[in-house]
């Protein structure tokens, strides 16, 4: 009996068409899950550039009110370039918009990607440190667009 199977077994040659088959199906199923995934990551690294320099905005506002005794009421983009000059409104991938209403105690920084048009922003108000980013469930923002 064994014998028969080894003569039938040495017989053949390749694979078989269902074989093949679904070996096909197995690698198209595994393609179709890591593609978008793959797409994703990309999002996510070209939004965490964006997301270091809402940081690094945040760093140089801190820095300018310090020089300002702890008034944040005359810092703009340029104060900020002058402190940090990576921080900048002309920056061709991430640009700075110009702090919203700085006040003695409280600023609104953010930065957007370019590339995926995203954007991250840190508030403080009244002490209190808020990121929020959009759009929510994109990219490197979370769902519910709050990413610190």
């Amino acid at each position: 009996m064994l014998l028969k199977l080894r003569e039938r077994m040495a017989s053949e040659k390749g694979f078989t068409l269902i074989e093949l088959l679904v070996v096909m199906l197995i690698i198209g199923i595994l393609a179709a899950i890591a593609i978008p995934t793959f797409f994703n990551q990309k999002q996510k690294a070209n939004d965490s550039s964006a997301k270091a320099m809402a940081h690094t905005a945040q760093t140089a506002i801190e820095t300018c009110g310090t020089d300002n005794n702890g008034s944040y009421a005359t810092c703009n983009v340029a104060a900020l370039t002058a402190v940090e000059n990576t921080v900048s409104a002309a920056d061709p991938k991430n640009p700075v918009s110009e702090p919203t209403a700085p006040t003695a105690t409280d600023y609104v920084v953010r930065a957007t990607n370019t590339t995926t048009g995203h954007w991250f922003q840190i508030s403080r108000t009244g002490g209190t440190f808020t990121f929020t980013c959009n759009p929510g469930g994109q990219g490197g923002c979370p769902t519910g667009g709050n990413w610190g």
